[in-house]
């Protein structure tokens, strides 16, 4: 860098004598001595292979657009793919309102004075508490895997265990962001996680598997409903009443887009939720950040164990009026830096405004609605799917908007059935046969309200045509 003749147009630090400055600045007489405390076998022995720099706005304007023209979306495509992040309507006032300047630009300020977005954020968490039938729910964190490490580490310092159950039918994704919470087990705060199998004829928690490692020293036991592989956990009461009665929490996973057709985990007996908040009008979007919730019963052992941001609502000197405000803010990374009770995590707070416009649009009669159409239209997806000679559904009539397609009576892997379906301008299931869950060449097939019959009969006929 030092040896550079000219600053890189993008890089503001490149330019001429920046780097000396700032090591003069310091007292240092190099970069290595800047880093010498970092061992010499972490260095990258061999030069990074770059392509030369593109110097001018034109240039790089035509090699990105050149790049992004290589994408296929689910626009110009018809998309089966689900699995965390779904293809769902968000509707235009959503676009709208959550791309006006008061919310958009507005990632941070003085909780005191902006009343007006504490309130849209008020309002994200009680209409979702009132589809969950708990009372506090935190601001997003960055995405539901994030949600679920930070309701583990909740239950871990609630009961002072140190293990957690997790359905071995776990996302992989969100089971490696669950470890990675969970820290290394040579760290002093590290938490087992423990899986439990899924009884085979249903998809389903293994209940007896459940039982027999269950103990005093598990802080919680984790299921989703829907699970990740679409099924419908009806045995939640029970798993829940198990929980209990050896003194764990109960965490559950859920999409609340099914929450107008499936009971709502408050009634049956859950302690703390999570779930994602993209179905909640939030676009797809490449690379995380889609946001997760968390929330529970609003009990003082449940609130002060939050890591984020809660937003409660207080009367005012003036009848009728009310003021909006963060409470407990002194708890998490914000108000006690490495003493809070967790880090706070990347914002995702615009999506709160999203959920908000978004529930308030459906309202309860729209989310009975959004759920029964999900539910009828994966229902006649799986029938059609499974009359394909040599294609079977797995575990069918027990899914909500996701379900398991086994192709081993085809003869055909699922990456050769999806590169066949690419062709047609259909984008298949996700390949779910290498994920060493004894389902054989299977993908995981996700149908939402975005999907139209003729949809699905042209998925239906195209893979009777490339099969």
């Amino acid at each position: 860098m030092a040896s550079q003749m000219r600053a890189h147009p993008w890089m503001a630090n490149s330019a001429p004598g920046v780097l000396e400055a700032m090591l003069a600045e310091i007292g240092a007489k190099s970069v290595a001595e800047v880093f010498e405390q970092v061992p010499q076998d972490h260095f990258r022995k061999a030069p990074l292979d770059l392509p030369p720099a593109l110097t001018s706005e034109v240039e790089l304007r035509r090699d990105l657009v050149t790049k992004l023209k290589k994408n296929q979306d689910c626009e110009a495509n018809l998309s089966f793919l689900g699995a965390g992040v779904w293809q769902h309507h968000v509707p235009a006032i959503v676009d709208e309102i959550v791309g006006r300047t008061e919310f958009a630009t507005n990632v941070w300020g003085s909780y005191q004075s902006d009343h007006g977005r504490n309130q849209a954020w008020f309002e994200f968490s009680s209409q979702l508490g009132a589809l969950l039938n708990l009372d506090v729910v935190q601001l997003p964190v960055y995405s539901w895997g994030c949600a679920i490490g930070h309701a583990m580490r909740m239950s871990a310092r609630m009961t002072g265990r140190a293990k957690v159950l997790v359905p071995a039918l776990s996302d992989p994704e969100r089971l490696s962001v669950i470890r990675t919470y969970c820290q290394p087990r040579e760290m002093e705060g590290a938490i087992e996680v423990v899986t439990v199998a899924a009884d085979p004829t249903s998809g389903r928690l293994d209940i007896g598997d459940l039982k027999a490692k269950l103990g005093d020293d598990v802080a919680a036991v984790y299921f989703e409903n829907p699970a990740y592989l679409g099924t419908i956990e009806t045995g939640a009461a029970e798993i829940a009443r198990l929980a209990r009665a050896d003194g764990a929490e109960t965490i559950v996973g859920v999409d609340p887009a099914s929450l107008g057709v499936l009971t709502a985990p408050g009634d049956y007996g859950a302690d703390i939720v999570t779930g994602p908040v993209q179905p909640l009008g939030v676009h797809m979007h490449c690379g995380g950040g889609a946001g997760g919730f968390i929330a529970s019963r609003d009990e003082e052992r449940y609130v002060r164990a939050y890591n984020g941001f809660l937003v409660s609502v207080v009367e005012t000197q003036e009848p009728g009026q009310l003021g909006f405000g963060l409470a407990c803010a002194h708890q998490n990374s914000y108000g006690m830096r490495e003493n809070g009770n967790d880090w706070t995590g990347n914002s995702t707070y615009l999506w709160a405004i999203a959920g908000a416009v978004y529930m308030s649009l459906l309202g309860p009669e729209g989310f009975r609605e959004l759920g029964t159409l999900i539910v009828s239209r994966a229902r006649y997806a799986a029938k059609l799917l499974g009359e394909v000679p040599g294609v079977r559904v797995v575990w069918p009539d027990t899914t909500f908007k996701e379900f398991v397609v086994n192709f081993d009576g085809t003869g055909k892997t699922v990456a050769e059935v999806n590169d066949a379906l690419r062709a047609k301008g259909i984008f298949g299931g996700k390949d779910i046969s290498g994920e060493d869950n004894g389902l054989g060449q299977s993908a995981l097939y996700c149908v939402t309200e975005i999907h139209t019959a003729a949809d699905i009969r042209r998925l239906a006929d195209t893979l009777r045509e490339v099969l």
